[in-house]
Formats: C-alpha cells, structure tokens, sequence
C-alpha cells in the first residue's frame, strides 16, 4: 500500500458514503425495514462486479472506485445493526433479510460481472 494508494480509497470512501447518505436520506425505511441500506448494498455489489470484470485489481482506477467509493458505498455494519434491530421485533423478518441481502448480493455481483465482460467480436 502506497501513500497514493490510500488517499485514493480515502477520496473515494468519501465520495462513496456521501452517496450513501443521499440514498438513505431519499429512500426512507419501510415500517422499520432497512430499505436504503438493501438498495445500497444491492447496487453496489452490481457495480463491484462490474468493476471486477473490467479493471484489473492493481489499478489505481479500481482502487479509488471498489476499495473507497463503493467499499463506502456498501455497508456491511448497517446490514448487521439493521438485522438486530429487526430480529428484536420481527426475527422472521430479519432472517428474512440477511438471507435476501446475501443471496441478491451475490446473484448482482455476478450480474454485474456478466455485464461487465469483454465481449468478443461477431
């Protein structure tokens, strides 16, 4: 890890959990459902994959946008404390919503990374 390498994720996780605040501020939680978080995470495992499918992990590139705007972006400790606020109220519905949030994750990441290929010429 260089010095330049770092203030690119710092720039980048600024750039990224500003971003998330605007969608929690624009997308309010349904009856206590973390709803701005799931569509956080969800879009930016998409863009994860994208990203992973068309930079290469030693670039600069990739560095300012996975590790900082979209590691800032997604947020793994709102997703936990939203999972057991949830689970102290409704525990289905918070099983409910871990399992919804890993397996979408997942299926969008791999989305991402299907869009995100090279494809070859006709």
């Amino acid at each position: 890890m260089t010095p330049r390498r770092l203030l690119l994720v710092a720039l980048g996780g600024t750039v990224g959990t500003a971003l998330r605040l605007a969608v929690a501020l624009s997308i309010p939680d349904a009856g206590g459902f973390p709803t701005a978080t799931l569509a956080a995470n969800l879009v930016g495992a998409l863009l994860i994959g994208v990203l992973a499918a068309r930079l290469p992990g030693s670039s600069d590139m990739r560095v300012f946008l996975g590790t900082g705007v979209l590691g800032g972006f997604t947020t793994y400790s709102a997703f936990a404390v939203g999972t057991l606020q949830l689970w102290a109220e409704t525990p289905l519905l918070a099983a409910s919503y871990a399992a919804l949030t890993l397996v979408l994750g997942v299926a969008a990441a791999v989305l991402g990374m299907r869009v995100g290929r090279r494809r070859e010429a006709l």
